[in-house]
């Protein structure tokens, strides 16, 4: 590996590794680089996972193993280091790493190569890299591809809590996995938001109950929540989840008393849509038993005639749905009369409408 010579501020037969610079460069002025600047940005959960790098290109070269040596660290890009930023904890290749930014550096091999992350993140390349920084290291296969001409990071199958990092030059690929504890970070996330403006509003206390309870995590919390929410703005949507909070914990009679405010203060619209919602999620007995109870408010409006064909349908009646959903399709608004004969068409072909 050559080193530069540096005379004053001038950078002089200089073939940089990875970045061979055909062009002059400037240690004042900003000019164009033959190795240019990217930055690609992935989030997972609530984690941004950002890598900043300069793209060289093979142009001709025989990379690995001839003008990069193996064995040898390498800064696994071109110009200044390249750096890998995490906004908060996450665990790459099943080791802990806290949230910063660090220098990524790469050893190439025939075989594993090793993959470095620095505490180090702003030096130029890896020519005053030093091992006492390292925050992790660790091995991985590369996969041959196709020539891939400039040096480039991908974000490969990306899920809701990890993403496969690639970097790709010449004819290698360099993969690892990036994973975030996503439900543990959005509910502490939850808390700092709701001490801001958000606190004010009951969505946002209803909306963090619900995704406690989603992810199984703090049921406890999500009840305070729920009760926040309906201190904010006692409605249907709030009691309802506090009911289901409640439940959760086993507090029955609590949870039934939420439930029987939460349809007292519900339209029929707003229950309807709850109990459609519910069957979304495959909870068809609750939401069959809303229906039932819903039909009692209003049992000559088209919401009630919809919910009796979903009834009937459930008793495997279809003669009997058509006939409510066709009700429900005169009397509904004019905005879901093609909903409703839709509905109607799928009935008279014997189609499970709960589905």
């Amino acid at each position: 590996m050559r080193r530069c010579l540096v005379v004053g501020t001038a950078m002089f037969g200089c073939a940089l590794m990875g970045a061979v610079e055909s062009r002059a460069q400037s240690a004042i002025l900003n000019l164009p680089r033959a190795s240019q600047h990217a930055r690609i940005l992935q989030r997972i959960g609530l984690v941004d996972i950002t890598i900043d790098y300069h793209r060289p290109l093979v142009a001709g070269r025989k990379i690995f193993g001839v003008l990069q040596a193996y064995g040898e660290v390498w800064r696994a890009g071109a110009n200044e280091n390249t750096t890998i930023e995490f906004s908060d904890d996450v665990t790459v290749e099943g080791h802990p790493v806290a949230k910063g930014v660090y220098g990524l550096h790469m050893i190439p091999r025939e075989g594993p190569w090793t993959v470095i992350l620095s505490r180090n993140a702003t030096s130029w390349g890896s020519f005053t890299y030093d091992a006492a920084e390292d925050a992790l290291r660790f091995d991985v296969t590369p996969r041959t591809i196709a020539t891939q001409e400039a040096l480039t990071y991908d974000f490969d199958t990306p899920t809701a809590d990890a993403v496969v990092v690639a970097m790709r030059w010449e004819q290698r690929a360099v993969p690892f996995t990036v994973r975030a504890d996503t439900p543990a970070i959005s509910a502490r996330s939850l808390r700092t938001q709701l001490r801001g403006r958000a606190q004010f509003e009951w969505q946002p206390w209803m909306e963090a109950a619900n995704y406690l309870l989603a992810e199984h995590l703090d049921a406890n919390e999500a009840v305070k929540d729920a009760e926040q929410s309906i201190a904010v703005e006692d409605r249907f949507e709030n009691e309802i989840t506090l009911s289901q909070a409640l439940t959760t914990l086993g507090r029955g009679d609590e949870a039934s008393a939420a439930r029987k405010k939460a349809l007292a203060l519900g339209s029929q619209p707003q229950i309807h849509a709850f109990a459609r919602a519910l069957q979304a999620q495959g909870r068809q007995g609750e939401a069959i038993d809303l229906f039932r109870e819903n039909m009692r408010k209003d049992p000559s409006s088209w919401v009630a005639h919809n919910e009796a064909a979903r009834l009937a349908v459930v008793k495997g009646d279809y003669d009997a749905a058509v006939r409510e959903m066709t009700l429900a399709t005169s009397a509904s608004p004019e905005a879901l009369r093609g909903q409703h004969a839709d509905l109607v068409r799928r009935l008279k072909n014997h189609e499970d409408i709960n589905k």
